[in-house]
């Protein structure tokens, strides 16, 4: 028997999918680019934008006979309901068995599923959201965390991922903050590309969104149109994106649900098209987020019919519609019939999409689904990573006084909503927040201690007693009185304040959930006024998805501890923090502001977007980002920078370092963060940004020696006729322990030509880092 060519292992991929191609009906190659969600319910709110009108109907297509004809996609077999991983992976098996069986090219589905922060599955390890990996500042550890996640994917038979977001956050209003790594470009993309690196060395396909502008929308709405200009997308929201191709691996893209200037990123095919593939050399699969391309004719109104969307969606680029079948399937297969719809558009997308199932090799013979192996989703080892991603993001925001550490036989009064509620440690796409919220009756499936019992655990001497004091978005204040009664009695208060996640207005943080201004939710604000009015010191600690206007209690709280959404294991390691187990390293990746109000606003601010006499609004925050403190001291010595700037072409280079010494009598780490000022540009600059950061952890003592390698490629930017260029003429580096707490400064003057970057330009400032004693 000959083995026909497209199943040839020895033979290149592109040449098996060629092969493949040229035996196939249009119906077989269309059945490639959608997917199905089998367990979508039109019941409920749902886990997806207006996901009861869009999968209506859906049941019409009777799962043997669309079966026949192939099947792209898999949606989240094990994300829309409660399903026992291990029954779960056999379910999954003979589905794929079904379909391998139902086709006459045997070809099994690709099965994803959400990992934002963590495989959102029942039984599966809740890890601390992304918002808590820019707090690490620690892309070697987020790079474990990705790897450990695509282990668990691929334990139970899925292929893709549908994270990291590599949105960079506008307006931290928007309730999908939490989702994103910061407010940075430079740290969401270094992040991101190790969180993909991990994902991909797995085995697993990482899907890169939202692309693109998404969290620059208007007003900090869920999908309102994003009003950014061409330098702002091009220097702020394209380069982390850019990164985790280059640097990461990503072999998928989704396209966002928003429009810039009119036009929506799923029928964009400068963006899509253009960019991504023939500018950056993109390779893989470009997906729609979920309904997107429906979305083009309900939401957007640029296609007239189910057809004209599909239409337009591949002209754009979208290779794969999601999560089920609506455009892609009858209404582009009569179009294509009716000579409306290129066939050509459908042959590029269906070989991009089977050699991607080629490269995985789900078209050689000796594929099998069945899993092997035990099927773990929540190990010790999980578990231990959890905790120690979670104790490396508390930020410990003040301690002026030095309360913190807690005495360990203190008298403690633990007040506030998120004191004994174990979901105030997920974020809105942990599988418990996210799809249990819809089945009451099932058990978490994981353990999640919360604050009130781990800082009980933590200190077993302390006398610690308990009032909720309110709810977080209930305006009833009746519980006042009990908290001010256990506050009074105490030596100090611990307020444990913040967010609930939830979808779509369920809760005050999280995808739909999006903040009118930031002060604290419900009446949490008037709770800490009365605590602190009590005259016992209290020690605030925000469990949150967002940050919130704190300058309300500046000078008034005895500490403040932020913690986002720290995951299964966050009380321990915020009760850790605490207790002084844990030293906190933890640095804002979002600044927090001063005032509710005067907002949208991060640090990336040109000259105008600063304080002003012209305004009596200050932007200013109250704590920067980049900021965090330490129960240790840190020395910075030994600066290279001279007293003259230094001099070099604007294609040299420079090398800038120092020595950091742990002063004080405990381990602890430090963040060292190089920032460039740009005095003097053809068009307005931030006045500081971001452009390499290194975390040093140091024992008592020791010291480390950190070397940035400037390259004249980090100060570039997009000037007025769209083009990247690094620019003659002063900068200065700032070596800085946050964006407005700088320790040293490097002047250079950067000779020579305007010089124009290409697709290959240096995206990272490389670092080395020598132990000196």
């Amino acid at each position: 028997m000959t083995t026909a060519p497209w199943r040839d292992p020895a033979l290149p991929a592109a040449a098996r999918v060629d092969d493949l191609l040229s035996r196939m009906t249009l119906e077989e190659k269309t059945a490639q680019l959608y997917g199905v969600w089998v367990g979508a319910s039109t019941d409920g709110d749902g886990v997806a934008p207006l996901q009861r009108e869009m999968t209506a109907g859906s049941s019409a297509h009777e799962w043997d006979e669309l079966i026949t004809h192939g099947l792209g996609q898999l949606t989240r077999p094990f994300g829309t309901a409660p399903v026992d991983p291990a029954l779960g992976a056999q379910a999954l098996a003979r589905a794929q068995r079904r379909i391998v069986e139902a086709g006459r090219f045997g070809i099994p589905a690709l099965a994803h599923e959400e990992c934002l922060a963590g495989f959102t599955a029942w039984q599966a390890t809740a890890y601390p959201v992304p918002l808590a990996w820019g707090a690490t500042f620690d892309p070697a550890l987020v790079e474990e965390l990705g790897r450990r996640i695509g282990d668990d994917l691929r334990s139970v038979g899925v292929h893709q991922g549908l994270a990291p977001v590599l949105d960079v956050v506008r307006d931290p209003r928007w309730g999908r903050v939490e989702e994103t790594i910061g407010e940075d470009p430079y740290l969401v993309g270094t992040v991101a590309s190790a969180y993909v690196r991990g994902l991909e060395s797995a085995g697993i396909i990482a899907t890169l969104k939202h692309f693109a502008g998404y969290a620059s929308s208007a007003g900090a709405r869920n999908q309102a149109p994003v009003r950014a200009g061409i330098r702002e997308l091009a220097d702020v929201t394209l380069p982390p994106f850019e990164m985790a191709l280059r640097e990461g691996g990503a072999r998928s893209v989704m396209a966002a649900y928003t429009d810039t200037d009119g036009v929506p990123a799923s029928a964009d095919p400068g963006l899509l098209t253009e960019l991504l593939r023939e500018r950056w050399g993109f390779t893989g699969t470009v997906v729609s987020d979920y309904f997107g391309i429906g979305f083009l004719q309900t939401l957007h109104r640029v296609a007239g019919t189910e057809a004209e969307a599909a239409h337009v969606a591949l002209t754009a680029g979208i290779d794969v519609e999601l999560p089920t079948l609506k455009c892609y399937g009858t209404p582009l297969l009569d179009a294509v019939r009716a000579g409306e719809v290129p066939q050509d558009l459908i042959d590029r997308a269906a070989h991009r999409v089977l050699l991607q199932k080629c490269e995985l090799g789900l078209l050689d013979e000796d594929w099998r689904p069945e899993p092997t192996g035990r099927i773990n989703l929540d190990s010790t080892a999980n578990r231990a990573l959890a905790r120690r991603l979670a104790e490396e993001s508390v930020v410990l925001l003040d301690n002026p006084d030095g309360l913190l550490p807690l005495a360990p036989d203190t008298r403690i009064a633990v007040v506030g909503p998120r004191a004994a509620d174990s979901l105030a440690m997920l974020g809105c796409y942990s599988f418990p927040s996210h799809v249990l919220t819809e089945h009451p009756d099932v058990p978490t499936g994981i353990e999640i201690p919360t604050l009130l019992e781990s800082l009980r655990a933590e200190l077993p001497d302390a006398k610690v007693t308990f009032a909720e004091g309110c709810e977080v978005s209930d305006p009833d204040t009746t519980g006042f009185e009990e908290a001010v009664a256990r506050t009074a009695e105490a030596d100090v208060c611990v307020a444990v304040l913040g967010d609930r996640a939830g979808l779509f207005g369920r809760g005050t943080s999280g995808e739909g959930c999006d903040a009118t201004d930031l002060r604290l939710p419900g009446v949490q604000a008037e709770l800490l006024d009365t605590l602190v009015a009590t005259g016992v010191p209290v020690v605030l600690v925000l469990l949150t998805g967002r940050p919130y206007a704190l300058g309300r209690w500046q000078g008034r709280l005895a500490a403040v501890v932020q913690a986002f959404f720290p995951g299964e294991e966050g009380g321990p390691a915020v009760a850790g923090a605490l207790s002084g187990r844990v030293n906190p390293s933890g640095r804002l990746p979002v600044s927090v502001p001063h005032i509710p109000g005067g907002q949208p606003w991060t640090y990336l601010q040109p000259p105008l977007g600063l304080r002003a006499e012209v305004s009596n609004l200050d932007p200013t925050p109250l704590y920067p980002f980049g900021h965090g403190r330490s129960y240790t001291e840190f020395v910075w010595e030994d600066f290279t920078g001279g007293a003259e700037p230094a001099r070099f072409d604007t294609d040299g280079s420079y090398d800038i370092s120092l020595t950091v010494r742990n002063t004080g009598d405990r381990t602890g780490a430090e963040v060292v963060q190089l920032y460039l000022h740009d005095p003097v540009a053809s068009v307005t600059r931030p006045d500081v940004r971001l452009i390499g950061y290194q975390r040093l952890s140091l024992e008592p003592g020791e010291s480390a020696r950190v070397t940035f390698r400037f390259h004249g490629d980090h100060s570039a930017f997009t000037d007025r006729s769209g083009r990247r260029v690094v620019e003659p003429g002063a900068l200065e580096l700032r070596l800085a322990v946050s964006s407005a707490d700088v320790r040293h400064t490097a002047r250079l003057n950067l000779t020579g030509p305007v010089r124009e970057l290409g697709p290959d330009r240096r995206l990272r400032c490389e670092t080395e880092v020598s132990d000196v004693g």
